[in-house]
């Protein structure tokens, strides 16, 4: 699917919302709907945009798509759980791009008026993961795999994005 509002399409505006964000610009953003004892889960990859970097040389960066963002989230009954990004002085480029996209992740939940709270990396893969894959490079593919038990539906759209993260936050 192309944007959120194609996942929000299959969701009832009456239920509760569970917004999980796998912060960056690789990352997934999961949504549960819970509403009268069911559930149902939308999952996609976050949505980027392209464009001419600040640097004095000419590059290019991705940046988050706040507008696509803001557009297509849940407006009601939904609360947001962010994962804190990374942030390492040796690893430069990926800290600054994880935190210019939680920067702009927040903009839009605040101009959303969609309540948010942060958890670690470490917190939900402990829920969800077997310890022996945690920190692992084996660990995207047990996200994909814990995912498509969970949430078989949105089995395309994870394969395709290679790991869960977001939904197993949500």
């Amino acid at each position: 699917m192309s944007s959120l509002s194609d996942f929000l399409n299959i969701f009832n505006t009456e239920g509760n919302y569970f917004i999980g964000i796998d912060n960056g610009i690789s990352g997934s953003i999961g949504i549960i709907e819970e509403k009268l004892g069911t559930v149902k889960s939308a999952f996609i990859a976050t949505p980027v945009i392209k464009c001419l970097s600040y640097t004095k040389e000419p590059q290019h960066i991705h940046r988050i798509d706040w507008r696509e963002l803001a557009e297509n989230l849940p407006k009601t009954n939904v609360i947001a759980l962010l994962e804190r990004p990374l942030c390492n002085p040796r690893a430069f480029k990926a800290t600054q791009s994880a935190l210019r996209s939680l920067e702009a992740t927040i903009i839009v939940l605040e101009m959303l008026d969609i309540p948010y709270s942060y958890c670690d990396s470490k917190e939900w893969q402990k829920e969800f993961l077997s310890s022996a894959v945690i920190g692992h490079e084996d660990m995207k593919k047990a996200s994909m795999q814990v995912g498509l038990e969970l949430f078989p539906s949105n089995g395309i759209f994870i394969k395709r994005h290679g790991d869960a993260d977001g939904l197993l936050i949500a």
